[in-house]
């Protein structure tokens, strides 16, 4: 198995099986409303959109941020402490984020993508042996906006788990908590961005599922499955 990396400025050309990361913090949030009962997630790139699906949509919640803050009109934000009260039973989630979304909907030439983060990251793994693709592409989602090492970290780690190495999460894990998407939720003055974000963000295989994402009637739609 090969391994390329790239970005939301290149990923539309990756082919064959892409991963698309983002550590922190939308692919920790997709994973967590699926634990609070999510049916499916739609990864949109709009806020128009994912409002217009909201309305076309029974059943349907809008999701996400645009600079880390929920827009008008959705029904709730990219934090995982906040999505890990809800209850999403049977419930459609429309996800707008300002990274995440965005590299599943750049990633057009793509045969197979999968959501990821640390919360899935053994699950994501198992996924990708039973693909047994000739390569990966890993979108590391954060670089475009001056950052992403929690993605490059996330893309390495796994990298080394598909390759049969048994790497010690440890450093990777801290390399989030210490990169610069992280330190907001540092920041006391900044409520809005809770710290224990990133205690779930770097909560390693919480998750017993992968989030695989494939293209229904014109619209990508992200499933948990359990591989």
């Amino acid at each position: 198995m090969k391994f390329h990396y790239t970005n939301l400025e290149t990923c539309h050309e990756a082919t064959g099986v892409v991963v698309v990361i983002d550590v922190i913090r939308a692919f920790t949030n997709a994973a967590f409303a699926f634990h609070r009962g999510a049916k499916e997630i739609y990864p949109v790139s709009g806020v128009e959109e994912a409002l217009q699906l909201k309305a076309q949509i029974p059943n349907s919640l809008a999701c996400g941020e645009v600079g880390g803050l929920p827009p008008e009109g959705f029904d709730f934000g990219n934090s995982p402490t906040q999505t890990s009260t809800l209850d999403l039973d049977g419930k459609i989630i429309i996800q707008r984020t300002g990274a995440g979304t965005q590299g599943i909907a750049r990633s057009v030439k793509a045969s197979k993508i999968i959501a990821a983060s640390f919360v899935v990251a053994n699950q994501t793994a198992m996924y990708l042996q039973k693909l047994s693709p000739d390569s990966v592409t890993f979108v590391v989602t954060g670089q475009t906006y001056d950052g992403g090492e929690e993605d490059l970290a996330f893309a390495e780690y796994l990298e080394a788990v598909l390759r049969g190495d048994a790497p010690d999460p440890t450093p990777f894990l801290e390399r989030v908590r210490n990169s610069n998407d992280a330190k907001i939720f540092h920041n006391p003055q900044r409520p809005e961005f809770p710290e224990v974000d990133l205690t779930h963000c770097t909560s390693l295989d919480k998750f017993d599922f992968a989030m695989p994402v494939i293209k229904e009637n014109g619209h990508h739609v992200m499933h948990a499955i359990k591989p």
